[in-house]
């Protein structure tokens, strides 16, 4: 891995996020980065790589509104209290990598899958035998490294092998594209199956938003 800590795989991390959601640019700051995301409930968001608890205080304090958001790479419970009761965690999360290497791919029988490039964003997605969707994600390639995101899965169509279907898809094109180490931020839902795939976790992601008491 080309990582020397934690702070790397972050940095990688928000570089490919903004390319995958089409935000603004990450700015650079003492602790971290700010990310304009520009939506209606998620403006703005704060991202640290430092994550001590002086710095989680004061960040905290200094940027509460509505609609913005802090992601801290520590441990949940001790990262809601610092950041003070005006302040909830959205679910829990986890920072996450892997090595890239091209896997070969079945499509299970009755499903199609189809893939497309946009804005250097490729994304992949399986419908069902009558069309409706059953899986999707994205992968945003950025030199050595490539962020996954938005995976989702319908429930109807969980335990068939659509997941693993469309990681290993857009493992296939970043690794294309010159990637060879693959970045996300995981979810309950979706860390069994990247761990099943290879990938490694890091550390915790805690996804704050800004609650007023």
């Amino acid at each position: 891995m080309p990582f020397r800590s934690t702070a790397d795989i972050v940095h990688a991390w928000v570089h490919g996020w903004v390319v995958s959601r089409g935000a603004a640019d990450p700015v650079p700051r003492p602790w971290g980065f700010t990310v304009d995301v520009g939506q209606v409930k998620h403006a703005t968001r704060h991202v640290l790589t430092a994550n001590d608890e002086a710095t989680v205080r004061k960040v905290a304090a200094e940027v509460a509104a509505p609609t913005v958001w802090l992601k801290v790479f520590a441990d949940p419970d001790r990262v809601l209290e610092w950041a003070g009761p005006e302040w909830a965690v959205d679910e829990p999360g986890w920072l996450m990598s892997t090595e890239l290497r091209r896997t070969p791919t079945t499509v299970p029988a009755g499903y199609t899958l189809r893939t497309w490039t946009r804005g250097g964003v490729v994304r992949a997605l399986v419908v069902g035998p009558d069309g409706s969707f059953a899986a999707r994600a994205q992968i945003a390639p950025t030199g050595h490294t490539a962020v996954v995101d938005q995976v989702e899965t319908a429930p109807e169509h969980r335990r068939k092998g659509l997941g693993r279907l469309v990681m290993h898809t857009l493992h296939n094109a970043a690794f294309d594209h010159g990637a060879r180490v693959g970045v996300l931020g995981g979810t309950p839902d979706g860390r069994a199956l990247y761990e099943s795939l290879g990938w490694r976790t890091h550390a915790p992601l805690v996804s704050l938003y800004h609650r007023p008491a």
